[in-house]
């Protein structure tokens, strides 16, 4: 394994994987938002680590067509791609629109891994055995349902509360991709997994106004460790033992096998979700 393409990898969870993969020799396309900070995780990941080759990628993962942009651009810069790590996410607070007229939630959690995966699916198939991991969350226990052509284009307006539940749905249709590409994939030597890294301190919940004493709070008390929840998505890119393992979902609990949540774990359910975004998306 030599090459590993990553989104959301200039704070938290991804950050830390980014660090780890560079320490183990992988060269990395870094997918970020912001060139300055993803600036900065090139200058520390030369420190930690000289010898890997950092590239990186600007785009905005709230627009279908700056995903597709970045996609071909990745596809470009590489003859192979060992990995990709479908990392980034948020968690909103009340409803923000896209350009696309899709929450952004949605849009960066579920469409842009869809969306980013779909484009580099035949580089990644031509540089098999090749892995894809998407981080997902154990929040999707709680996502009140699932009805994809309704979920997918949901804009109506929610507040902190109801948050909770619109961003558990964001990652169980993870799950629903991950397990739905699993089989697509089935023969090429390309798995397709997701995990739940747990209850991490990484600024996910940013847009609170107590969010940074809670963290620091958490922090001293050891509570949320952000390198636990990044050690399963480096397992996930990494361990031998995994690399023939597909369309699971993986606990932070020592990557214990989880079953998706029961709205969205019919694979009849899954494909129609599939479907609905690619007429989404078309």
């Amino acid at each position: 394994m030599t090459t590993a393409v990553i989104t959301g990898a200039t704070h938290g969870l991804g950050r830390l994987v980014a660090l780890d993969l560079a320490r183990q020799g992988l060269d990395l396309g870094i997918v970020a938002r912001s060139a300055a900070r993803a600036d900065a995780l090139r200058a520390e990941i030369a420190h930690v680590a000289p010898a890997a080759a950092v590239d990186v990628f600007v785009a905005d993962l709230s627009s279908a067509d700056d995903v597709r942009r970045v996609g071909r651009a990745v596809g470009a810069r590489y003859d192979q791609i060992d990995a990709l790590i479908n990392n980034a996410g948020l968690h909103a607070f009340s409803r923000r629109l896209t350009v696309d007229g899709l929450d952004e939630m949605t849009a960066v959690n579920y469409v842009a891994p869809w969306l980013l995966t779909n484009t580099l699916l035949d580089q990644l198939v031509a540089s098999a055995p090749a892995r894809v991991v998407t981080v997902a969350s154990e929040a999707a226990r709680h996502s009140g349902g699932i009805d994809p052509a309704r979920d997918l284009t949901l804009t109506t307006p929610y507040g902190r509360r109801a948050s909770a539940a619109r961003y558990g749905r964001t990652k169980l249709m993870d799950i629903m991709f991950s397990q739905e590409l699993a089989r697509r994939l089935a023969g090429t030597g390309v798995t397709a997994n997701c995990c739940d890294p747990g209850f991490n301190t990484t600024g996910l919940g940013r847009e609170l106004p107590f969010a940074g004493v809670l963290e620091k709070t958490l922090h001293r008390l050891r509570i949320g460790d952000p390198a636990r929840g990044a050690g399963i998505i480096t397992r996930l890119v990494t361990d031998p033992g995994l690399a023939t393992r597909t369309g699971g979902y993986f606990s932070v609990r020592d990557a214990r096998p989880l079953e998706c949540p029961e709205p969205g774990r019919d694979p009849a359910v899954q494909r129609t979700l599939w479907e609905a975004t690619e007429r989404l998306l078309a």
